[in-house]
């Protein structure tokens, strides 16, 4: 499976681009050497006096050299342009020593273009053309239609191929920060889906305790109990002392195996709901999502709800850790409430928050999608069914989610 990193989805690959560019770095390079070189050489030949040729020459490559080292070493705008003023005086020099440099004028727009804004740039490039336009005049007096075309074409096609780098640069800053946000949203997923799997796998246990607990209470326990009064009405109507002892007896062990069953229900109960009620596990569950994600998130209940029969509070409980899952994961909300409130013999869990939405009418006719998509909706309502509640679920596209859990109170020993 190709990198994100080494090809974006236009499928130019973001290290041939890199490539491209510093090559194009080093041709520049390459160029301006060798143009100063033919300039020198041309300015010899043609009758100056060889030194002033070399030392201008020298000094333009060296103060070229000197920025190209500072420019590996930071990128800063206001000294790239001091550079280039330096290069264009240092040009104008030369121009005053032979009009053979004029050949160095080309350089000079490809930097203009890519180190000025375009205002300055044209600018720049202008003052260079007209320069080398004039050299001819300065030194011969005269001139011709190619000394003016020529420099010409040549500030035209510079300036715009030094742009087009410019754009090309800009571009792969922006891919590779597209890459970036796309690798830092893949971990982001990947820490998310192990999260929501953990919950699930967590969920799946916790069902299966809360129904041995559930099932021990409704068989044994009532069963020990139901031992121990009719224990206790014999001994009433017994006279045998003989028969009220072993029917004490079985009253006391009864009631010591109820306690000891008594004692399993509770280890059976969920881990969250150990030390508070339904309300405190969900304030935890709020304040990791806001610590976590800065998600503002905010839990409203009701001062007067007292302890929930544990079936209705494990299954309010994993459909607040779905329902928050699927806000972390999916929706991009920045604010999410939790209301919890009973209404008579219901009690209701409103979770509300202002993401992207989705379609919740196809979402309810249409059946779990072959990705798993849909399957923590699903999977909630079906474990408030079993409980005789539901939930119900109003969201449109860009209009947030509103999911609404109840589940009656009576019908819980």
């Amino acid at each position: 499976m190709p990198d994100p990193s080494d090809t974006d989805r236009s499928g130019m690959s973001l290290r041939s681009l890199a490539g491209v560019l510093r090559s194009m770095r080093a041709g520049q390079v390459v160029l301006t050497v060798l143009l100063v070189v033919i300039a020198t050489v041309r300015a010899a030949a043609g009758g100056t006096q060889v030194l002033p040729a070399v030392a201008a020459s020298v000094l333009f490559l060296g103060w070229y050299a000197t920025g190209l080292t500072i420019a590996a070493r930071r990128r800063d705008a206001r000294h790239g342009a001091l550079w280039l003023v330096g290069l264009g005086i240092l040009w104008a020099a030369g121009l005053a020593v032979s009009a053979e440099y004029v050949w160095v004028a080309f350089p000079l727009w490809l930097l203009a273009g890519y180190l000025l804004s375009v205002a300055r740039a044209a600018v720049f490039s202008a003052i260079v053309l007209v320069l080398a336009i004039a050299a001819p005049l300065m030194h011969h007096g005269a001139t011709t239609y190619a000394n003016v075309i020529g420099p010409l074409i040549g500030g035209l096609f510079a300036f715009g191929l030094a742009r087009g780098y410019v754009e090309l640069a800009a571009d792969m800053r922006d891919r590779q920060r597209l890459v970036d946000s796309l690798l830092r949203a893949q971990d982001e997923m990947a820490e998310l889906q192990e999260e929501l799997a953990r919950t699930q796998r967590e969920a799946g246990v916790i069902a299966e305790r809360t129904r041995l607990s559930r099932d021990i209470h409704d068989t044994v326990a009532q069963g020990l109990s139901s031992i121990g009064m009719l224990s206790r009405a014999a001994r009433d109507e017994t006279v045998d002392p003989s028969a009220d002892r072993a029917l004490q007896q079985i009253g006391r062990i009864a009631h010591d195996s109820l306690t000891d069953v008594r004692r399993i229900i509770d280890a059976l109960a969920p881990a969250e709901l150990d030390e508070t009620a339904l309300a405190g596990a969900l304030r935890r569950m709020v304040d990791h999502l806001a610590a976590e994600t800065g998600i503002d998130a905010e839990l409203r209940a009701d001062p007067d709800l007292g302890q929930l029969p544990m079936p209705i509070e494990v299954a309010l409980l994993r459909t607040a850790q779905s329902a928050l899952a699927n806000v972390r994961m999916h929706s991009g909300a920045r604010r999410v409430t939790l209301s919890l409130a009973q209404a008579g013999d219901t009690v209701r869990l409103d979770i509300v928050d202002d993401g992207r939405g989705f379609d919740a009418a196809a979402w309810d006719t249409a059946r779990r999608g072959a990705d798993g998509s849909g399957y923590g909706l699903h999977a909630m309502r079906e474990r408030l069914r079993e409980l005789g509640g539901g939930l119900d679920v109003e969201s449109a596209l860009g209009d947030g989610a509103a999911l609404s859990a109840h589940a009656p109170m009576g019908g819980f020993a």
